[in-house]
């Protein structure tokens, strides 16, 4: 899915080293905004103000939660499998792969390799 938004919008969030670092984190497994303030040895609102960015590109989204003790929490985790940065024609390109994308792309592949 390519991504509509400017190009430099989302290069500067994932140039952000905070941003990344929180990518990470969630990469391997959603976590709250409390854990991965203590993993990524970030504050509260730093990670908070990362996440909101991460979110407006859709990079990151996030469930709610119920504890043992009946309170809701978020957690935050990561909205794509990767990422193809590309130069084409003097003009750079995002592509955005999400895990929903799986069957789309395996179609437009068979598409692309069927003959006309």
């Amino acid at each position: 899915m390519d991504d509509d938004r400017p190009i430099e919008d989302i290069l500067d969030t994932i140039g952000d080293e905070h941003a990344r670092r929180v990518l990470a984190a969630i990469s391997r497994e959603p976590k709250p905004a409390k854990e991965l303030a203590e993993e990524c040895d970030l504050s509260l609102p730093t990670i908070y103000r990362r996440v909101e960015m991460l979110e407006e590109h859709d990079l990151v989204k996030d469930r709610t939660l119920v504890a043992d003790d009946g309170n809701h929490y978020k957690v935050y985790e990561c909205n794509f499998e990767s990422t193809v940065i590309s130069l084409d024609d003097d003009e750079y390109r995002v592509r955005i792969y999400r895990e929903e994308n799986l069957p789309d792309r395996f179609s437009q592949l068979w598409d692309d390799l069927s003959p006309d």
